[in-house]
């Protein structure tokens, strides 16, 4: 046996039973194993070492291992594809130095340790303490199709409302055969195709030798996931254009109420039992994934236990906030049933808005109307003329109800790119999907028109848009409100699946007392006004407010209370702004 037998034979039996394991995982023929082997035995013992100076050769390999053969440094064979080792350039292939990828050597001792390029693209996703029952069949499916013997693990796209919630089923999965699941930036994919196809082999490897699998997202799939051989799993939707691998669609959805309660007991512990129902209510406000459930509820755990149900409930308000701060505007709510100056029939209209969205988990949910109804959303319609207090109304059923207020301007979601509206639609309601927000649709009348004869391509996406819309109003589990100055430009078949449909009429003069005696807050000093004379102006709920906020500073610049003199010239100005002439019988004796 010669010097170089010897010092190989220890070499193997220091690693000898890593080498089994990558040999089976990679495929390696014995001349294979032997140059690994050899690669290895260059930084472990110093003995080989010496004896292969300047590093071991392909033609070093070839002279003295047993079995040898020349297909065993192609390009596509398991030592160069896998990058396992390298070729150093040197002036021929035989007299080129062969390196051992340094993860491959760590591999051989026993020890994880990925490849450095690709460590800052990475991000672990540890599993989840706690998961949803109606996960757990997903994760088996999952479990199943990795687990497939002798089948090469398809691309799993991983869709639906679930946003987070994809990686922590993910994660739950990949840990129950022990996996690890790392995410892939895709800001840090390379630009061009073969730094992308080295990414892949570099992850490919890592992967086998560390048993994991990579989380992209959809853009980052259609740049490397379909390159890759080892498991991957795709979140987001669009599709995943088809290749030679197979690709599983599964749809995960945020958990229904039920679970989502479960998993606020679990998150919150002991202290759960001090909520008194109040977990039914935030389940059925807040649709949030399985890990922010998580996160939220140990965030409140801090605290007096007699403030947790407030905390909570505004940890959630703030939680479900960023997903839509970008597409909508949230509307801070301040307004109250005093604010709101309006007929009887359209204010117990509002109070039965109310009403059905306070219980609105209850009736659908658990008393079973989700399955013989269709569209059990809570969706309405406010119409009438500018000013007239639609905002305002909506302010108070935010207020009342406890949520967010978030106002989508459909004038500037309207496109007039095919698809384009459906697509911005989309994005609010999937983004408002998990905070309950109360949505308001301004200036619909962009949308909506008098459905006709469809005579033209216009006409028949127009009509889209507006089935769309108002099918995801159905479907949306919080309330949604169209707001409108002229109900006629609506059609009675879009009308028809609106719940609530409430006349926010021009107030005459008895509502417009009402109003100018509600306008000023109770800490405004006032002397000496006349709420008859006032409700003269004819002029709806909103500039009757700007007329008082003016009159008020003038008073204050004047060190002296609101006064009728102040109204005087605040109307004036008003009725300037709007284009309209202030007559003598509105404001005759004010002063």
């Amino acid at each position: 046996m010669s010097d170089l037998d010897t010092a190989m034979t220890r070499v193997r039996q220091l690693c000898e039973a890593s080498l089994d394991r990558l040999c089976a995982a990679f495929d390696l023929s014995p001349f294979a194993r032997d140059i690994l082997l050899l690669c290895a035995g260059v930084e472990l013992d110093g003995e080989v070492a010496t004896l292969c100076q300047g590093g071991p050769t392909f033609g070093l390999a070839l002279a003295t291992l047993p079995d040898a053969h020349w297909t065993a440094l192609l390009p596509s064979a398991p030592l160069r594809y896998w990058r396992l080792i390298r070729v150093v350039p040197g002036d021929t292939l035989l007299t080129s130095a062969l390196r051992i990828e340094e993860p491959v050597l760590h591999a051989l001792m026993g020890i994880v340790s990925p490849d450095e390029r690709l460590a800052p693209m990475l991000e672990d996703i540890a599993p989840p303490d706690a998961l949803p029952a109606s996960y757990r069949t997903h994760v088996e499916r999952l479990i199943a199709l990795w687990t497939r013997p002798d089948t090469e693990a398809p691309i799993v796209h991983l869709r639906g409302s679930a946003r987070t919630g994809k990686r922590t089923l993910a994660a739950a999965a990949c840990s129950a055969i022990g996996w690890r699941l790392r995410s892939l930036r895709s800001t840090a994919i390379p630009a061009t195709a073969a730094e992308r196809i080295e990414l892949a082999r570099l992850w490919d490897r890592d992967a086998i030798i560390g048993r994991s699998a990579l989380l992209v997202d959809m853009d980052g799939a259609r740049a490397v996931a379909a390159q890759m051989r080892t498991p991957v799993i795709v979140v987001g939707d669009g599709l995943i254009e088809p290749g030679a691998r197979e690709v599983v669609e599964i749809a995960i959805d945020r958990p229904p109420a039920a679970e989502q309660r479960a998993l606020w007991e679990h998150a919150l512990g002991a202290q759960a039992m001090s909520l008194n129902g109040e977990l039914d209510r935030l389940a059925a406000a807040f649709t949030l994934d399985t890990d922010r459930i998580e996160a939220t509820g140990r965030s409140v755990l801090e605290g007096p236990a007699e403030t947790l149900a407030p905390r909570l409930w505004e940890a959630c308000r703030s939680e479900a906030r960023p997903a839509l701060e970008s597409l909508a505007q949230r509307v801070i709510a301040r307004a109250t049933w005093r604010d709101v100056v309006l007929p009887d029939a359209s204010l117990d209209a509002l109070r039965a808005l109310v009403v059905q969205a306070r219980h609105h988990a209850r009736v659908v949910g658990e008393w079973g109307f989700a399955r013989s109804a269709r569209g059990t959303g809570i969706s309405a319609l406010f119409h009438g003329a500018s000013g007239t207090g639609k905002t305002l109304a909506a302010e108070v059923l935010a207020n009342e109800l406890h949520l967010d207020l978030y106002r989508v301007d459909l004038s500037q979601v309207v496109s007039k790119y095919v698809g384009e509206t459906e697509k911005n639609l989309r994005s609010v309601f999937d983004a408002a999907e998990q905070s309950g927000a109360l949505l308001l649709f301004d200036e619909a009348d962009a949308l909506f028109g008098r459905r006709s004869e469809v005579r033209d391509s216009h006409d028949r996406y127009a009509n889209i848009e507006v089935s769309y819309l108002l099918q995801r109003m159905e479907a949306y589990p919080g309330l949604a409100i169209l707001t409108t100055n002229m109900r006629s430009g609506i059609d009675a078949a879009f009308q028809r699946r609106l719940r609530f449909i409430i006349d926010f009429p021009f107030p005459g003069p008895a509502l417009r007392r009402r109003i100018w005696e509600a306008v000023f807050p109770a800490e405004t000093p006032t002397d000496g006004l006349d709420y008859d004379r006032l409700a003269r102006l004819n002029l709806p709920g909103g500039n009757i407010r700007n007329i008082a906020l003016g009159a008020a500073f003038l008073a204050a610049d004047d060190g002296s209370p609101v006064r009728m003199h102040h109204l005087l010239a605040s109307a004036r100005r008003e009725y300037a702004k709007i284009e309209r002439p202030l007559s003598a019988a509105e404001v005759g004796g004010w002063t």
